[in-house]
């Protein structure tokens, strides 16, 4: 039980309840027979323990610890960056006001003198160029030229000892893109994040049998890191949805990749109460089957997901390779679009539990697991439209030539609470995403 205060009452009330009410409640302080009302302050709070992965041996404190010296207060792109900078690893707080854009600007900014878009699509025709090689050239050159532009200015390097946090309901950034890389202890919470636009994506002839647009930018970048905790953010495409993009050459124009990446032997994640919404290839746990990589991220990419909200997705939320990823009490939310919920890769080890997914007319749960390569995976107590549905017999039934085994190998102990499945979307649709925290 706590107790609070609220609209002048003092009340006791249950842990969960409390969590219902709102976020603007305020927080009973008893200091021997002396009690008095505090806000509760977003920018010092830190992971509980026992709350996933993140919570892991030293857990996540972020910037708790930062002196006056080391809270920031930001409203433009370069400030931010400027604080992130600030004090090398010393602990720091940024609060970030409004919403950043880090290409304000515009594309034409990134722009190599002498690239020209129309002279690119020229030169790369399939009919004049071909599919069996990759491009080179002038225009090749130069759209490189321009990629690197863009990479230095919208991409933000966050120091270990790190809290970020909006401040207010429309706190985020626009067009930017998050690297946490090869840092320990980063807090994340309550933006709004919109995913950063490809200025100059390339064109790979050889990718599949008839080419495909590729680009680059995530909006946040987990490389390396360990001790991270992502919290009530609202990661989506925005004003720029895959819908809005052109087609050349027969292909989508694609100026998206991820949303979220765990990649490169990171560790100790947690993404609790976030909104992942209309987009296509959305986070990725390991990016490789390479024997290079699995040298690095074997035994690593441990990552908790619980009480995240999918919606409008096309895949990989997440899509797994060697990692144990630990998935319970999310709520997927399909459209037309749907192709998979929890892709099965190399070595990985999933458990996907007390779960909620709600599918439309026409799309069967067994498309809720892909399976890429041969990896057992936990999947039990998860409700499809509201009934309780083992998602690895739909599975195999359906698509027995991609038949998966159960039993993900190990038993996730780094939970909270954990509520019943058939609850969760009441849960999780009011109190994810920015602007809702606690």
């Amino acid at each position: 039980m706590k107790t609070q205060i609220w609209h002048g009452h003092v009340t006791r009330i249950g842990t969960r309840a409390a969590a219902l009410i709102g976020c603007t409640a305020l927080v009973l302080t008893v200091t021997g027979t002396t009690a008095q009302a505090r806000p509760r302050d977003l920018t010092r709070q830190t992971l509980a323990a026992g709350d996933g992965w993140a919570s892991d041996g030293t857990g996540t404190t972020g910037g708790s610890a930062a002196d006056a010296a080391h809270v920031y207060t930001v409203t433009t792109w370069d400030g931010f960056k400027a604080a992130l900078a600030d004090g090398g690893t010393a602990a720091k707080i940024i609060k970030v006001k409004g919403t950043i854009d880090a290409n304000a600007e515009g594309c034409a900014t990134f722009a190599e003198p002498g690239y020209d878009f129309d002279r690119y699509l020229a030169d790369y025709d399939p009919a004049v160029w071909g599919y069996d090689k990759v491009v080179s050239g002038e225009q090749e050159d130069l759209r490189a030229a321009s990629a690197a532009h863009q990479d230095a200015a919208i991409k933000a390097f966050v120091p270990a000892n790190t809290t970020i946090v909006g401040i207010g309901e429309n706190a985020g950034f626009k067009g930017a893109s998050l690297q946490i890389k090869a840092v320990d202890n980063v807090i994340v919470r309550n933006l709004a994040i919109e995913s950063p636009l490809d200025c100059f994506p390339q064109w790979d002839p050889t990718d599949g049998d008839t080419g495909n647009w590729n680009s680059e930018y995530d909006s946040a970048v987990v490389y390396g890191a360990t001790h991270v905790w992502l919290d009530h953010n609202t990661f989506t495409d925005g004003d720029h949805p895959d819908s809005t993009l052109p087609t050349y050459y027969g292909r989508i124009y694609e100026q998206h990749d991820g949303e979220l990446d765990v990649v490169k032997g990171a560790d100790y994640v947690t993404a609790s109460w976030n909104v992942f919404a209309d987009h296509d290839k959305t986070i990725l746990i390991g990016n490789s089957d390479s024997a290079s990589t699995a040298a690095v991220d074997r035994g690593h990419l441990k990552v908790t997901f619980h009480h995240n909200l999918f919606t409008g997705l096309v895949e990989r939320a997440p899509r797994v390779r060697f990692g144990q990823v630990d998935s319970y009490n999310n709520h997927f939310v399909a459209d037309s679009t749907y192709s998979y919920s929890f892709g099965i890769g190399t070595e990985s080890q999933l458990v996907a539990e007390h779960n909620a997914f709600t599918l439309p007319d026409g799309t069967s749960a067994a498309k809720v697991l892909k399976k890429w390569k041969e990896a057992p995976v936990t999947a039990d107590d998860n409700y499809v439209n509201g009934t309780e549905t083992d998602l690895i017999a739909v599975h195999n039934a359906e698509i027995p030539a991609e038949t998966l085994q159960s039993g993900a190998g190990w038993t996730p102990t780094l939970r909270t609470q954990v509520d019943p499945p058939k609850a969760v979307p009441g849960i999780v649709d009011h109190r994810a995403g920015a602007g809702k925290i606690c």
